[in-house]
């Protein structure tokens, strides 16, 4: 509990500072993922870019540049299902009085027609940046006439009957997901592949073949949008680099073949992440607060485009020793000391 809240101190302080809260709303996330080498590990797979066996490290970022979720993951697998679970736990732990996370932009690999159905009716839009252009195209509800403009562009139709005969079971699974009772992860690798044929798979299917077309429409026609989305994509890209700074070499032999071990490790590592983008983000505060009082003129729209990820002025090797007398107790969970019965 308390690396949970140390974590969300750190994520939420780029919030706090003029530099980046007031430039970015809370709405708009992304999500990326990159691989620690571990051969030892039972979930270990080849690395197609390095050609070396790793497991993947799925990490969500704020457009704040701040990450709020991270979890293992097998590489090569189809990451939709911890996309959209990362974004459920999240807001499940958010107040009333807080805003809760409404976009999701993601990649190819990060989607599926079901995790499109099932992030719209958890509360948020699953955003895909799709790579083959056979993936571009349209959906209509059968029976439709499409517009002469769009004709070349749909290929498909959609059976709205299909979508009424799951729907019900379609709702009790979000209900169920809700309440606890199983995790948006698991819910979506339910309705994989092998559910073909199942009532809700098929409605999940179709009406995610909807929603992508919705959301195609958008993309092509608002170019703020497109470019926005394209925006928290390349940031993903940026954090990149600084995760692999953060981290080098590889994982001991001993480490990590257990599941709440590779968690260990994703979770300190995204806190080690954290802590180069908050005093990065800190350390801009100090220069926008500095020229504010120097009237020096400052663009917004700089500030937005500079990123806290810069590393080249951390010294990520050698001793490093920092003063946590002062707060021991926010850092650290003590035990309560018992008191000794007297006989």
């Amino acid at each position: 509990m308390k690396g949970a809240r140390n974590q969300e101190r750190l994520y939420s302080y780029p919030q706090l500072t003029s530099c980046r809260g007031s430039l970015s709303p809370w709405s708009k996330f992304n999500r990326h993922s990159w691989s620690i080498f571990h051969r030892r590990q039972h979930s270990a797979r080849m690395e197609y870019r390095r050609k070396q066996h790793g497991v993947g490290i799925y990490v969500h970022m704020l457009d704040t540049w701040a990450l709020f979720h991270d979890q293992p993951i097998v590489i090569n697998d189809r990451q939709a299902a911890p996309a959209v679970h990362g974004v459920e736990a999240h807001n499940c732990t958010r107040r009333e009085d807080q805003i809760r996370l409404s976009l999701l932009a993601v990649d190819t690999h990060g989607y599926t027609n079901a995790a499109m159905s099932i992030a719209k009716l958890l509360g948020f839009d699953l955003c895909v940046r799709l790579r083959q252009l056979s993936e571009r195209k349209m959906f209509m509800a059968r029976g439709a006439a499409p517009p002469e403009s769009l004709e070349r562009l749909v290929v498909g139709k959609v059976s709205l009957r299909k979508i009424r005969d799951g729907w019900m079971e379609l709702l009790r699974l979000i209900a169920s997901i809700r309440q606890g009772r199983l995790t948006a992860a698991e819910a979506i690798a339910r309705l994989g592949s092998a559910a073909r044929g199942d009532p809700v798979h098929a409605a999940a299917d179709e009406l995610g073949k909807l929603l992508r077309t919705i959301f195609l429409c958008d993309y092509f026609t608002i170019p703020e949008f497109r470019r926005e989305m394209h925006a928290l994509l390349n940031r993903g890209e940026s954090v990149h680099l600084l995760q692999r700074a953060v981290y080098h070499g590889r994982v001991g032999v001993s480490r990590g073949r257990r599941a709440d071990e590779l968690r260990a490790i994703s979770t300190s590592h995204t806190l080690l992440t954290n802590v180069v983008i908050a005093w990065n983000t800190m350390k801009m505060q100090d220069v926008v607060d500095r020229w504010k009082a120097l009237k020096h003129p400052i663009e917004d729209h700089w500030i937005r485009r500079i990123g806290p990820v810069h590393f080249e002025h951390v010294n990520f090797k050698g001793t490093i020793s920092f003063e946590i007398d002062s707060y021991a107790d926010a850092l650290i969970q003590r035990q309560p000391k018992l008191r000794a019965r007297r006989v």
